[in-house]
């Protein structure tokens, strides 16, 4: 079977291994001439890294890039990604990396054009309508990850740093216009880095197919997205070389991202606000928060991950997919408690209070409340 095809979201994607050398021409169809690569510090130096700006200046596309980008990405990158935008004369981002670049690069194009401040854009009711749609710069996705599927979304999770709250950036024109979904680029990836993004994935997949609302395009992606990660996630661990593994892995991101447009629950409601305050990694933090919340969800949701189940090969209907979830975290070493991953002290209350403030809060099967948040909180603690 061949791992190399064209195909759209309405974002054009370029998926095979050896793609990232199409790196000019995908600027070229998004109308790009002068790219800024947006990626954080851990890359900036990778051998990636360097041929791909080795391929934008041979192009005659310039040698570009901004680093200044945190493991979760705050205001302050983004207003420096600005002014490294501007001063530089570019028209248009390559945002490159994981989740961290994705969303900071995202970001930078969109902000760049505009007079309002970041948060008047944030995710809130038509707070999108705010932009100038027109001084939007576009966009070339490149994920050297496979967890967040942030290539394929139309929002960007951005960190107050004042507040330490994550906020989504929304607006239907930072959808990237060209992605390259080259699973080479992923080989490099550490052991748990692997673990944890994938576990991202895995995350927006069970929580879209949870999800109440009514989407059912998303809820089939959401389900072939989780047979992805169980097929391929342990294999990728394992070996970081088997570009089959890590081919299915980019998948399975992209899906999982293009599902949620459903919605997200618990798990995600709970992990904004420790990864904001704790600065823990998104995808691990979701891993370790995903056993309690299905139990938690246990009453609205037991029938639908019962036939999920069946469908991934897993006996035993809820109670197996969720003995599934335990083996699967062990396998790759997740730890069992944020006290595992080392938070320490936690503050309980502001951490239900931001989850009940996120907007994944909505997607969750059963109602989130103070009382029983902070219950769930207690239960990961």
């Amino acid at each position: 079977m061949s791992l190399t095809a064209n195909w759209s979201y309405p974002t054009a994607v370029r998926f095979g291994a050896g793609r990232i050398s199409e790196i000019a021409g995908a600027c070229a169809s998004a109308g790009i001439k002068r790219p800024l690569l947006v990626t954080d510090r851990g890359l900036a130096d990778m051998a990636i890294t360097t041929k791909t700006l080795n391929l934008l200046e041979a192009a005659g596309l310039g040698r570009a890039i901004f680093a200044d980008v945190d493991p979760n990405p705050n205001e302050k990158n983004a207003a420096a990604g600005v002014k490294a935008f501007r001063d530089g004369g570019h028209d248009g981002v390559v945002a490159f990396g994981g989740g961290s670049g994705l969303d900071l690069g995202k970001v930078v194009a969109f902000q760049a054009g505009q007079t309002r401040p970041l948060w008047d854009f944030e995710d809130i009711g038509d707070w999108w309508t705010r932009a100038d749609a027109d001084a939007i710069a576009p966009i070339v996705a490149v994920p050297t990850t496979a967890g967040t599927g942030s290539e394929v979304g139309r929002a960007s999770v951005i960190t107050n740093s004042e507040t330490e709250e994550k906020k989504i950036i929304f607006h239907p024109r930072i959808l990237p216009a060209v992605v390259i979904c080259d699973p080479e680029l992923t080989v490099g990836m550490p052991p748990f880095i692997t673990a944890g993004t994938g576990l991202d994935a895995f995350a927006h997949c069970v929580e879209a197919y949870c999800s109440p609302h009514y989407h059912p395009m998303s809820q089939g992606m959401a389900l072939e997205g989780m047979r992805l990660v169980r097929e391929y996630l342990p294999r990728a661990y394992a070996d970081g070389s088997d570009l089959e593994a890590r081919a299915h892995m980019m998948s399975a991101a992209a899906m999982g991202a293009t599902a949620f447009q459903k919605g997200l629950g618990a798990i995600h409601a709970l992990s904004h606000p420790i990864g904001a305050i704790y600065h823990t990694h998104h995808g691990t933090t979701n891993a370790v928060c995903m056993p309690a919340v299905l139990q938690f969800n246990r009453p609205a949701v037991e029938e639908k991950i019962g036939q999920a189940a069946r469908y991934l090969g897993i006996d035993g209907g809820f109670d197996g997919f969720c003995a599934y979830v335990d083996a699967l975290n062990d396998s790759l070493q997740v730890p069992k408690s944020l006290a595992a991953l080392g938070i320490e002290n936690p503050d309980i209350d502001r951490i239900v209070a931001g989850a009940l403030a996120d907007p994944s809060t909505g997607g969750n099967p059963v109602e989130m409340t103070a009382d029983n948040t902070r219950a769930l909180l207690l239960e990961i603690l």
